[in-house]
């Protein structure tokens, strides 16, 4: 079935009328979209359409090969070894499966530039559905962005012993993301990702070994050795239980970013390739790190991230490594959000393509005020990583599980969604993950909530702007 498509629909910007949209159209059809959004960029300084399967394969390394990795012995300790290892399996199966249908969907609609697009598609083409999606993208992006500037910030205490007030470090942890953010295209930033990949891996590697070599995990208690169960211990709570959980959930879900990527791939149909060489790699690298730092360091000396069970020379060796992903990762979200603005901004304009003065202030000032509003939440937030866990809990619901299981509705309406065995053991499957987001989204809510009053009955609170040390 064939039909005409709007200037801006060739051009890939978005449209408002998302009910035009015909769920029949062919791949041939969305492969000439595609093709004349290529076309159209020939000729232009900035061209957006640029990434290989390759090149994508490295932004999305570098988004999952991140420091979260070093927080899944804590979660193991808390699960027990057998249930940690079978959870990490099932959610990188659903985070696969969901990123494939996310992609399908993508490849049926390439005129959609972000998960702000789909989240009006699959609410019929409400503007309120853009906007609430768009209020969630930016604030998602942002609150990665504050965990970087503190996370930068530890590091630094860390390997200096504190030599500085931590609101200083932190500041130098977000100029040094700005700057990094200042590339235009994602093809550009992907060359930084294939680094800051690599060196994390470096880290976690060094963080493995160093936990087997050392004579003892740090916090050693003479006479305790090292506990490691296969099953959750007694008097685990199902507060704690969710919260490790909820950990592994939150380190694989980043789809959030997926549709931006897609949208600047040269052939979005490759996007599979740079997926499941990822998800291996994940699988390979989240279950090694967790299980065998948890069998040296046990129960009772495993911090989260597992640095801090180092030993104080090893752990300043390995953290060292994760500073190109700490700088980098935080500058991809600021990156995705920044072309999300700016895109709005210049929607019909050559500003969009080109190297003009208007065009680079104004993305340079995007940039700024994006690390402006991230420096302030890690400092005036005194329980930020509770409230991490929180908007994880309300935005990766969406965006990791409801919004795809929608997605795969979509793309199958009416009977079609149960043509034969496997296409409707499929559609059972969607309405379970949709189902999942739902339990993901009230009892992570409930769970991250309940953290922060047990943390202010604990006293764990700190105060806001503080300089005290944070580091490990």
């Amino acid at each position: 079935m064939s039909r005409e498509y709007s200037k801006d629909e060739e051009a890939g910007h978005p449209v408002d009328n998302f009910n035009q949209f015909d769920a029949d159209t062919s791949s041939d059809a969305a492969s000439i979209i595609i093709g004349k959004q290529r076309d159209q960029e020939k000729g232009h300084e900035i061209q957006y359409r640029t990434c290989s399967w390759q090149k994508t394969a490295a932004l999305i390394f570098s988004e999952y090969i991140c420091l979260a990795i070093l927080s899944f012995p804590w979660s193991y300790s808390v699960l027990g070894l057998v249930p940690g290892v079978i959870l990490t399996l099932a959610v990188a199966a659903s985070v696969q499966y969901t990123s494939l249908i996310l992609w399908r969907f993508c490849l049926k609609h390439p005129e959609l530039q972000n998960v702000c697009d789909i989240g009006q598609m699959l609410f019929g083409g409400s503007k309120w559905a853009y906007n609430a999606t768009a209020v969630m993208f930016i604030l998602n992006n942002v609150f990665i962005q504050a965990l970087h500037c503190l996370v930068g910030a530890k590091l630094l205490n860390t390997l200096s012993n504190g030599a500085e007030c931590t609101i200083v470090f932190s500041a130098i942890a977000a100029i040094l993301c700005f700057f990094v953010t200042l590339p235009r295209t994602l093809s550009q930033l992907s060359i930084l990702g294939s680094f800051s990949a690599v060196t994390m891996g470096i880290a976690v590697l060094l963080a493995i070994i160093f936990s087997g070599v050392q004579s003892h995990p740090a916090g050693y208690i003479a006479g305790e050795a090292p506990l490691v169960t296969a099953w959750p211990v007694k008097g685990t709570t199902f507060v704690t239980a969710m919260g490790a959980f909820l950990n592994i959930t939150y380190t694989f879900v980043g789809q959030i970013t997926l549709p931006s990527f897609i949208a600047e791939m040269k052939e979005p149909k490759d996007f599979p390739k740079a997926l499941w060489a990822v998800t291996i790699c994940e699988i390979i690298l989240f279950t090694l790190c967790g299980a065998i730092m948890y069998h040296f360091v046990g129960n009772q000396y495993i911090t989260a991230p597992a640095f801090g069970s180092l030993q104080p020379t090893f752990k300043k060796i390995a953290f060292s490594f994760a500073i190109p992903t700490i700088v980098y990762l935080g500058s991809l979200y600021s990156s995705v959000s920044a072309r999300f603005i700016f895109f709005r901004i210049f929607a019909n304009s050559h500003h969009r393509y080109s190297n003009t003065f208007t065009a680079w202030s104004t993305w340079t000032g995007i940039i700024a005020i994006t690390w402006i509003f991230a420096f302030i939440i890690a400092e005036v937030i005194p329980f930020f990583s509770d409230m991490l866990s929180l908007m994880s809990s309300l935005f990766d619901g969406w965006f990791g599980f409801i919004f795809w299981g929608m997605a795969y509705l979509t793309l199958y309406p009416g009977e079609r969604k149960w043509k034969g065995f496997w296409r409707s053991s499929e559609t059972v499957l969607n309405y379970s993950l949709i189902v999942i987001g739902l339990f993901i989204l009230i009892a992570g809510t409930y769970v991250s909530i309940q953290q922060i009053i047990d943390d202010y009955r604990a006293n764990l609170v700190g105060v806001a702007f503080s300089c005290a040390n944070n580091g490990l």
